[in-house]
């Protein structure tokens, strides 16, 4: 190779190609991510963007007025709910004229028009209120009552046991250590840690002697409820075996807890009395006071607050027909300013930060309407192919993939994903989550498919049913499903039942 060609071989050369990209704008963009949000998370969001957008409004008292208003998100949810438009409609609206996002839309009857799932409680009139002491002491310095100032303040476990120590007559370096393990207690009220990794704030003192962490502990242990500061199961219904009244059945309760722990889990009452000595109905009389006693003593204080599920969709039977309903209370009802809108207009040279906030505000009500549309859509079309289960229960369920949702409506797959991801529906059965309609099909012997859920509610009635004195293991379960033509393996069985929170063979009571 000479000189000249290696130099043609290493020479930079541009090239221009066409590609075709696919991207999604930034108002798509939004739309998307607004989708994917729970109604929790989305009311937080926007509530964020009411903030900070002075182009956004709502209207807080929630009148009859307030509906109908024709650029409120309720009138297009409303519209776009009614209408069923095709998913190209949809996706035309996203990407319509910024200009045309606050126009009015002709309303129309949907979910919306009906009455909360529940109704309000009965709560005090703002007079009754200030006839309260805080309330009154609270209009002298000038502020106003608020409900919120009459919903008591939670107390934790830690808290609860801090104000008992505290009127203990403990020397100070006893007081210490004492907080020291109840900071250390888990949820259950426990004490998981050992006593020797504990390191209380002790500055140029001695070191801890183990007497002293039992001294400690056993004033925690003193402390109410019963139970608490226990290492074990076992030490923790120790601690409350002296609320069993009698000292035979406590005496007896106390040889069942030391020696035949395991018997009572497994509820073995012949087998326990014979090892015991004792009569099988003095040994069923101590079991049944014992499984009064609390296992978990730090759950009567301070608990893990209750999450509760406020459901996107509402499902009535109206007409014989099973439809889905948008819930009222999670639609936001904001709104378009108008008026700030035509005074940017009327501008010669509008503020750019200002023409920005008008733009997100615009892209806002369409998203939302969007989102609360496909919402909706998808609901419907889930009732529909799971109709039999609304009117027979779980054993009508039927196997369902995303895809078919997606197929029916039109849709991507992942769109349908979106919208069934913390998503719930208020059922006849209960609120359940959306995802909880989709399962893969298991094919019986004879071809017909069917649905896990029916499979775990032929296993619950199977149980529920089963002999008293002798109860299904899973591997019968299993052996009398394969008869049914459904083949199904035992840990699938095991699997199924421990998801229902049922107790295994050996631990099920004669009914």
């Amino acid at each position: 190779m000479d000189i000249a060609q290696a130099l043609v071989m290493n020479t930079l050369t541009l090239r221009g190609e066409l590609r075709q990209k696919q991207t999604l704008s930034p108002r798509l963009q939004q739309a998307v991510r607004l989708l994917q949000l729970s109604s929790l998370d989305f009311n937080h969001e926007v509530s964020e963007l009411l903030d900070r957008n002075p182009f956004l409004d709502t209207d807080e008292a929630g009148d009859a007025a307030a509906a109908d208003r024709s650029d409120g998100v309720a009138a297009t949810v409303r519209d776009r709910h009614d209408g069923g438009d095709d998913a190209a409609a949809h996706t035309q609206a996203l990407d319509s004229d910024d200009s045309q996002a606050g126009e009015p839309l002709p309303e129309g009857a949907s979910g919306l028009d009906t009455p909360p799932l529940e109704n309000a409680s009965d709560a005090p009139e703002p007079g009754d209120w200030n006839d309260l002491p805080e309330a009154r002491q609270r209009n002298a310095e000038g502020g106003e009552a608020s409900a919120l100032d009459f919903v008591p303040e939670a107390t934790t476990l830690a808290e609860h046991l801090h104000r008992q120590l505290g009127c203990m007559r403990l020397s100070e370096r006893d007081l210490l250590l004492a907080r020291t393990l109840i900071d250390s207690l888990d949820e259950d009220g426990y004490l998981r840690q050992p006593m020797d990794d504990l390191l209380p704030p002790l500055s140029d003192e001695p070191p801890v002697q183990d007497v002293e962490w039992r001294i400690a502990l056993r004033h925690v242990q003193s402390l109410e409820p019963l139970g608490i500061g226990a290492r074990t199961v076992q030490e923790c219904l120790l601690l409350q075996l002296p609320s069993i009244v009698g000292a035979e059945l406590q005496a007896l309760a106390t040889r069942i807890v030391c020696e035949e722990l395991e018997g009572l889990a497994k509820r073995d009452l012949a087998g326990m009395a014979r090892r015991l000595g004792a009569t099988q109905n003095d040994v069923e009389a101590a079991c049944a006071r014992l499984r009064r006693l609390d296992p978990r003593p730090g759950w009567r204080v301070g608990g893990s607050r209750i999450q509760y599920v406020t459901p996107d969709v509402v499902v009535r039977k109206l007409r014989g027909r099973w439809t889905a309903m948008l819930n009222p209370s999670i639609v936001p009802r904001v709104r378009l300013n108008h008026t700030y809108a035509d005074m940017l207009g009327r501008q010669p040279s509008p503020h750019a930060e200002l023409s920005s906030h008008l733009q997100e505000a615009r892209w806002l009500m369409r998203n939302v309407a969007q989102r609360f549309a496909t919402i909706a859509r998808v609901a419907q079309a889930i009732v529909d192919r799971q109709r039999q289960f609304f009117d027979y229960g779980p054993m009508a369920m039927k196997p369902l993939g995303l895809r078919e949702i997606a197929d029916e409506l039109g849709m991507h797959e992942s769109t349908v994903s979106r919208v069934t991801n913390n998503k719930y529906m208020a059922t006849p059965g209960g609120v359940l989550e959306l995802k909880h309609f989709f399962s893969r099909a298991m094919v019986s012997r004879n071809g017909s498919a069917c649905s896990p859920t029916a499979i775990r509610d032929l296993v619950k009635q199977m149980i529920e049913h089963e002999q008293p004195q002798a109860p299904l293991s899973d591997a019968e379960i299993a052996r009398q499903l394969a008869s049914q033509g459904l083949d199904v393996a035992r840990r699938t069985v095991t699997k199924y039942r421990q998801l229902m929170h049922l107790a295994p063979a050996n631990r099920r009571t004669p009914a």
